[in-house]
């Protein structure tokens, strides 16, 4: 008998293939044919090993001989299919010239950009497939054959991912873009099916909500560190830079920017993505029956219909839009918050650490009593509350627009920690008869 196994269990697990020679040969496979063979050193003084020109398969092992010898006496040898006595037989359908799915991940790669450059999908959407591929599908899969992947293939990977401890959301995507490589090999002709996927439950992770009175007083607090001029303190600092952020001398001290950010995050529902990429020329003051901010923003999770403010939001604005004018930076091309800041993920990256130093200052919790982190973003998860909570009359749909979300995923993730004592006036509210004609 002899042990048949793939190269790249063999590149994942070396040690474990070596307890298993026991005297017999290990038949290594690459793309469904025999690439080579591993021996233990007393199996091979019996064997006289050929030349190069003799086995074109001990070309392709030479190429990729693994360097895992811990001394000279116990060192792997890789001998060609002639050099051993049993050679393992394929049948035409194994023998096949299929791709890896590393070779498939190239063609994946170009059919999503192709769909990106159409507008179907976002650049960011693009930058999130490639980072996945390399940081765990094709150290995984790379060199498996698309048609050798099976369900059992699909639930190690799945342990290898939580062995990561990542998030059962994260996993499921992880399983979008193998589904999505799979199906790319059915299309091809490659396999004729797609094997079962595991099953992965995931669960709906909302993002914390920031009560009233610590909307006031996150305002309050950032208000005051800004007019005093207080400095940032220095944290995580080795030999003048920070290890994970650095942030700049001259961001060290609260602009008037930070509090404009909060107030206007919490009555325009816009994400933090959007307060790095809104300029003036996105901005419409509208007054008549109603006065509102119309903000026409690029287009962000599918979504690019316009956002209607609430009245606070067009003082911020314009607050921000006077400072601009006194720095000479009010263009419509120009950033409406942090507009000195020309790299825009640092002048995001500046708000969140600003954010972190007013919820210090301010003695509102980092974390609420679930145990979910609070960040920028739960200004927009705030803003929604806000309107679920007070908004007299509000229907579910025209919010979803206007926030440029769906009715589902404010079920899911903003109304989640909705209860009925938050809104128990309008549980205990009763309609209003018409009086009776006389």
């Amino acid at each position: 008998s002899c042990l048949c196994i793939g190269l790249s269990e063999l590149i994942e697990k070396p040690f474990d293939v070596l307890s298993q020679l026991d005297g017999e040969p290990v038949a290594v496979f690459h793309d469904n044919r025999p690439a080579f063979y591993i021996v233990s050193p007393q199996a091979l003084r019996g064997i006289r090993r050929p030349t190069l020109e003799q086995v074109p398969y001990l070309q392709f092992a030479e190429k990729n001989a693994l360097n895992i010898d811990s001394d000279q006496s116990s060192r792997i040898e890789l001998l060609p299919p002639s050099a051993t006595r049993e050679r393992v037989v394929l049948d035409s359908h194994q023998a096949r010239n299929t791709p890896t799915i590393l070779q498939l991940s190239d063609r994946l790669v170009t059919i999503e950009t192709r769909r990106q450059s159409r507008g179907e999908l976002s650049k960011a959407a693009i930058g999130i497939l490639r980072n996945r591929l390399d940081a765990h599908v094709l150290p995984f899969f790379g060199r498996m054959s698309v048609d050798e992947i099976n369900a059992d293939t699909l639930d190690r990977f799945l342990a290898r991912l939580f062995e990561f401890e990542l998030s059962s959301t994260t996993v499921s995507q992880y399983f979008v873009i193998v589904r999505k490589l799979l199906k790319l090999a059915v299309r091809l002709g490659h396999r004729h099916d797609l094997p079962e996927m595991p099953k992965i439950r995931t669960e709906n992770r909302p993002r914390s909500m920031i009560a009233i009175a610590e909307y006031r007083a996150l305002v309050r607090t950032a208000w005051r560190l800004s007019r005093r001029h207080s400095e940032a303190p220095k944290i995580k600092e080795r030999d003048g830079t920070r290890e994970r952020f650095w942030v700049h001398p001259r961001n060290l001290m609260l602009s008037p920017d930070m509090p404009w950010v909060i107030s206007f995050m919490i009555n325009s529902f816009v994400r933090p993505s959007d307060i790095r990429n809104l300029k003036h020329k996105h901005v419409q003051i509208v007054r008549g029956d109603h006065t509102y901010l119309r903000l026409t923003l690029p287009e962000s999770k599918r979504h690019d219909l316009p956002i209607v403010t609430m009245t606070p939001a067009v003082r911020v604005y314009e607050a921000a839009r006077r400072r601009a004018q006194a720095l000479g930076c009010a263009e419509p091309d120009d950033y409406v918050f942090l507009p000195e800041e020309h790299d825009r993920t640092y002048a995001l990256a500046v708000l969140g650490f600003w954010f972190k130093w007013v919820m210090r200052e301010a003695r509102v919790p980092q974390v609420d009593h679930l145990g979910r982190e609070r960040t920028l973003y739960s200004l927009r998860h705030t803003a929604i509350m806000f309107r679920l909570l007070y908004g007299e009359g509000i229907d579910m749909l025209t919010l979803a627009r206007n926030a440029r979300t769906s009715v589902q995923m404010i079920e899911r993730f903003y109304a989640s920690s909705l209860t009925g004592e938050m809104n128990v006036g309008l549980l205990q509210s009763r309609r209003k008869t018409k009086a009776r004609r006389q």
